[in-house]
């Protein structure tokens, strides 16, 4: 039904609400880079407006380090756009203060938490296999 794929890859080793807390943040930088991903507005049967929701399922995986970071080198080589979270954000308290600790993580050996992957569904598919969807 659709030719693009969503998936957020959530670290198995963070308590549930750090899970929580990433698969939230994540989810938001995939509707920030692809507007387009967002359906419209609800109204409910009153007439009030809702905020727009993502207009496609949404897969969450669990991983571990290594799979978070199999799944990241594959999502750069085939040009999906991602978002990500390291785990030295959790000690910071704003959005300037998390930029500077992703800056300052090794490119090639992120301590990843979380990552979220959208594209052409093949793509997403390799990023993917083998991890289990979260329970």
């Amino acid at each position: 039904m659709f030719d693009t794929k969503i998936a957020i890859l959530v670290r198995n080793d963070l308590p549930m609400w750090q899970r929580l807390n990433v698969t939230a943040f994540l989810a938001t930088g995939i509707a920030a880079a692809a507007p387009e991903s967002l359906g419209a507005p609800y109204v409910d049967a009153s007439g009030q407006r809702y905020a727009s929701l993502c207009g496609q399922p949404i897969l969450i995986f669990e991983a571990d380090l290594a799979g978070l970071q199999a799944a990241h080198r594959t999502g750069l080589a085939r040009e999906l756009t991602m978002a990500a979270y390291v785990f030295p954000m959790f000690a910071t308290g704003h959005d300037e203060a998390n930029r500077q600790v992703f800056l300052a993580e090794d490119a090639e050996n992120m301590d990843l938490v979380g990552i979220a992957l959208r594209g052409p569904k093949k793509g997403v598919e390799k990023a993917t296999k083998g991890l289990a969807l979260h329970p």
